[in-house]
This record gives structure tokens, sequence and C-alpha cells, in this order.
């Protein structure tokens, strides 16, 4: 009914009545303020579909979508254009045809199902068979139970933006392997999936491989216009992969996948320190979002490697020079606390307060650096912030603005406005490790002559006593409990972000042991030594 439409016939209707045509007038206005008889209009339906109502539209989608009419099966969605756009890209772009939908039993409003299909591409065609679900929604004008639109509806790993297409491939396939000649697939490494992925769209054409036949989910571009590699679903010809070496460690991948498993939206980063080699890159999300090597979140207390450094480099203090650790410090107007339980000790050292962890000696010294102090140590000493890594695949270079205001101080023990990924902070702490900078890869940058980026590094002093915080840290403070165990040369340095209203803080950990630096972060984790902590010593323990 178009706008205006009711209240028009309202009056209509009370005019009818004046005139006395009164028993037709009644039945109108019964039917429109909800009385009974026999001219009513059915009563608007409200709330969750029921049970009946999710069984005859998931029933009538799945038939449609059966038949191959994706014009009828969309009508049964809240989304029909998006879903009749998809819906059709899967029986005529990809060629699956021969769909079999089994639906299981419904658990409320929602129902998975298994999809049995036939892909079928030049004269030869592959099986396909997987899982997904839909949900069943009550459609906010039509009143009526509809399918939930989402293009994991089709295929559990469609996004939004996302179609389907078989046809030769667009590049070849490769056969990466690790610095030993190991193997690397998917299937054994499930975090490298895209990594794999992306190695393919930029180095398959030049690794010497054939171009197969596949069916591919194609990815909407990214936010600077590149588009996404390909996600390969099936292969109906196989094309011979070409070779193609990586830094990474089979080894060390393994034990990072078996950590990050543990703990729910975890990552982590292992490098060589001496090379910055990637050994491990990790992920355990839900979201499949790589923010191991893309994740922007403030790194808490890890970032304290940079800013003892910044204190160093700016000779305001020295690791056996005063940090006092009040039990409070206020930098205009915004109070910080240390962790609960810590006894204030107006004596220490930076690295006592190091070693403890104590954020108010670090904030203390908001009033002696400048605005841009940590800013040109993280970008000239670290090689950070500058947006110019060439690691291979698509990274995040670390974000360390020059803030004033309360930011100055809350920059200092990573909060603020600092953004960092583990991927950053493996490469921190490499550069703690070893005193000169060396931005990681993946890939050996002969591969392609990409240009690294270039920072000068740490001199042997500031090295030298960031090595010594980091092994008491590791040894007797914050992080000893997590690091026991572990021989050899270790250091370590533990971190917690508070990140909007989240109402648990992040869990950071870097740490290093012999030539191997690694970082985690596990999202809503909490101290650092709850959860990035025994991800971080699990790896080293492996591979360091």
């Amino acid at each position: 009914m178009r706008k205006g439409a009711k209240a028009g016939m309202v009056g209509t209707v009370v005019a009818a009545m004046v005139g006395g045509a009164g028993y037709g007038a009644y039945s109108i206005l019964s039917a429109l303020h909800g009385g009974g008889g026999t001219g009513s209009v059915a009563a608007v339906r409200t709330g969750p579909p029921s049970k009946d109502e999710v069984k005859d539209a998931s029933g009538k989608f799945f038939a449609a979508w059966e038949k191959n009419e994706p014009a009828t099966a969309a009508s049964y969605t809240n989304y029909p254009v998006q879903a009749r756009e998809l819906l059709t890209a899967y029986g005529d772009a990809a060629h699956i045809g021969n769909v079999r939908v089994a639906p299981g039993a419904a658990h409320g409003t929602t129902v998975p199902f298994t999809v049995r299909a036939t892909v079928s591409y030049g004269g030869r065609s592959k099986e396909l068979d997987y899982r997904s679900r839909l949900k069943v929604v009550r459609g906010e004008t039509t009143h009526r139970a509809l399918v939930d639109w989402r293009p994991s509806v089709l295929h559990p790993d469609l996004a939004k933006g996302d179609t389907l297409a078989t046809d030769e491939s667009a590049v070849p396939p490769i056969e990466a392997v690790d610095r030993n000649g190991a193997v690397l697939t998917r299937e054994k490494y499930p975090s490298l999936g895209p990594i794999l992925d992306e190695l393919r769209r930029r180095y398959g054409a030049g690794a010497g491989g054939r171009a197969g036949v596949e069916l591919v989910i194609r990815h909407q571009a990214d936010a600077d216009g590149g588009q996404g590699a390909d996600t390969t679903l099936a292969t109906l010809a196989k094309g011979r992969p070409g070779k193609l070496h990586t830094t990474l460690s089979a080894s060390a991948q393994a034990a990072a996948e078996t950590a990050v498993a543990k703990y729910a939206d975890a990552s982590v980063v292992a490098v060589k320190a001496g090379t910055g080699e990637i050994l491990a890159v990790a992920n355990n999300r839900n979201d499949g979002f790589d923010a191991a090597l893309l994740g922007e979140r403030p790194p808490g207390s890890t970032m304290k490697i940079i800013s003892a450094a910044t204190l160093i480099d700016n000779g305001l203090t020295a690791s056996n020079g005063p940090a006092p650790c009040p039990p409070t410090a206020v930098w205009q107007s915004q109070t910080f606390h240390n962790l609960t339980g810590m006894t204030p000790d107006e004596h220490a050292t930076l690295s006592d307060s190091f070693a403890r962890s104590c954020n108010t000696a670090f904030v203390k010294f908001a009033d002696s650096v400048k605005v841009d102090s940590l800013t040109d140590e993280a970008q000239n000493r670290f090689g950070l912030g500058r947006n110019n890594w060439q690691i291979g695949v698509p990274s995040f270079d670390g974000r360390v603005p020059a803030a004033g205001g309360p930011d100055t101080a809350a920059n200092l023990i990573g909060q603020g406005q600092v953004q960092m990924s583990p991927l950053n902070m493996a490469s921190v702490t490499a550069t703690a490790l070893t005193g000169t900078f060396r931005q990681p890869v993946i890939v050996p940058l002969s591969l392609d002559d990409r240009k690294p980026a270039r920072a000068r590094g740490l001199s042997a002093s500031t090295s030298r006593q960031l090595r010594a915080m980091m092994n008491r840290t590791a040894r007797s403070g914050t992080a000893a409990g997590v690091m026991a165990g572990l021989s050899g040369n270790i250091g370590a340095k533990t971190g917690s972000a508070e990140v909007g209203g989240d109402t648990r803080s992040d869990s950071w950990f870097a740490g290093y042991r012999g030539d191997v630096a690694a970082a985690a972060l596990v999202q809503n984790g909490g101290h650092g030594i709850d959860a990035a902590g025994p991800i971080v010593a699990s790896v080293l323990r492996t591979a360091g």
C-alpha cells in the first residue's frame, strides 16, 4: 500500500458511514482495526518464524536452487537482487549443476544442510560435497518467512562481494616448499591457505608451472583496488605446479598451528632474527582474517621495548639509570595505573621497571620526551610506520604517530594511537636482539627484485641494554613463568592492551631464543602470560 493510501481509505469509509452505508463501512473498519467478520484482513504475523514457516521457506528455496531457477530461489530471500546474482553465477559462470540439497534438523530458525552437486567444464567434471547453513527470518516489510541471504548460504567460504567461476586458471598452481624443501599445503597448515593463494597470484606465472581447470572463488577488490587472490574449491584438470621456495620452516609452522589452536582469536609470527626470514605465520580465527600479518591493535607493554630504546637513545636514562615506579602517574589530566598488586618503587631503575612492566615509570617520562620522539625511534631505528615493507604478501607495517596530549604518555605503554601486528612485534624483538633492522620476508627478495625497507637500527650499547632487560624479564620478571624451561639465550616482554569497549584486554607477548624472535596476540586473551605467552614459548621451544 502506497504512502497515504490507508488514510484515504479510512476517510472514504467514514464518509460512507455518514451516508448510511453502515454495514459495509463497519466491515472495512473492523478489518482495519483488527475486528472480526468474514471481510477481515488477515492478521500480520510478527516475531520469529514458526517451525512450519522455517520448513516451508527453506524447502522452497532449496527446491528452486536444485532446479537451477535463480530468480525463483532468490524470491524466497530477504535480499533477492544480491541472491539472484550469485545464484545465477553458481549455475552459469561456475557451471555447477545436478544440485541435491539434504536439509538437517532445524535448530530454531537455523537449518544446516549438505550440498552434493557436479561442476562440469570442457568435457571434465568433478563432484562437490560440502555443508552449509541458513537462517530464516521475518521480512521487515512483507512479514513473510524468508531465507536470510548471505553468500555463505551457497558455500561456506563465500563472503560479501565474492563470486564463483570455473575456467582455466589465471595462473598456474604452485608447490610451495619450506626452507628445507618440505611441501607446504593448506590441508596440513590451515593458516597458510590465504598466504599460499596470494603467493600463487603473485609468483605462479613465473614458477614454471602449467595452468589447469578450476572452480574458484573470485574475491572482491581490496581497499587499494587490487584484486584478491582466487581461492580454489575444486580442480577439474590438474595443471603442473611450479615450485616456489619460501623462508618458512615446516616444523616451526606446525608448532605455531598447534599453539594458536588452543586460544580463540590467536595469532603468532616467528622470524629468524639474523636474516628477517619469516619462519611461521599462524592464526586461529573464525573470520579468516590474517591478523598475524595484517592486524592493527595496540600492543600494550610489548611497546616498552621501543619506548625503552627511545629513552636510552635520547639520553633520558639507561637500563641501570633511574625510572621510579609510583602507584599512579598523571599526564594532562589522565591518570595511569599499574597492574593490581604491584608494589611502588621510587628507587627503581629502568631495568627494574621494564622487568616488572611498570606503566607509571614510562608515563613519567612523557614530560621529557618530545611529541615525535617515539615516532622517530620506531621509524628510524625499528623500520616501522612508513608503509614500505615488501615481505612478498600484503602486510601492515605498524603505526606510531606523533601524538600530543594524553596520547604522548599512552603511546609509551602501547596504548593511545599505537597500532601493531604480531609480525611487527616479532621484527621489533629481532631488532632489539641483533641491533639491526632486517625487513621480514616470506619469499626471497631476489625472486622479484623487491627493494626492502631500510632503517638505521640500534647502537651496540642500546641493543646490549635491551637484551639485558629482556633476558631479566624472561628469567625473573613478568615472563619468567612462561619462559621457564627454555634453555640458551632467551628474552621476553609481556603485554596487555585495553581496546575500545572490550571487557577483557588483549594478550600480547614478544620473546626470543637463540636466533628466533616471535610475537603473539590473543584478542580478549587477558594478560600477556595468560594466552600469548604460552603460544610464543611453544614456538620458541621448537624453532629456537
